[in-house]
């Protein structure tokens, strides 16, 4: 915490740093609580929604349950992506299917085959994720407008004549 304050302190405009000191305090503390190794669930989960493939394949799965070469057709032809391999695809399924998000089940057909399903932890988390698309959704103009700002901003600083 020593480090923090001195950082703070630093950085912070005068007088500012003490307002600061608290609420970082608690930040760091609860992401203490929340796990710091890669492997916790906090820091992976995040990871796991926000990789190329991960989010898609749960919407995709909402809708029903797949087999593996399904699954990946679905993904390249609705996906912004482009093509996912069978290597990534089986990555990201056993990665899902290890968070308890889907199941693979064994099914009965020649040859014998598996297909995937979203379980109800990952249901649970599409929901949540729905609230987050729909805000999304409801801020895409700011959102537009912000990024268009600060691409004529960043053109504006690198054209002036010095720097």
């Amino acid at each position: 915490m020593l480090a923090l304050e001195r950082i703070v302190r630093e950085g912070a405009a005068t007088g500012a740093a003490a307002g600061y000191l608290g609420p970082l305090r608690s930040l760091v503390e609860s992401m203490a609580r929340d796990g710091v190794q890669r492997e916790d669930p906090m820091r992976e989960l995040f990871a796991r929604i926000g990789d190329k493939w991960s989010t898609l394949l749960l919407l995709l799965l909402r809708t029903g349950s797949y087999r593996h070469a399904v699954l990946r057709r679905l993904v390249s032809t609705v996906g912004s992506e482009g093509r996912i391999s069978q290597r990534m695809l089986t990555l990201r399924l056993r990665a899902l299917e290890r968070d308890g998000l889907i199941v693979r089940s064994a099914i009965s057909t020649h040859p014998p085959g598996v297909e995937y399903a979203l379980t109800a932890l990952g249901t649970s988390l599409l929901q949540q994720l729905d609230t987050l698309m729909q805000w999304v959704r409801a801020h895409q103009r700011q959102i537009r407008e912000a990024r268009a700002q600060f691409e004529a901003n960043a053109a504006a600083r690198d054209t002036k004549p010095g720097e």
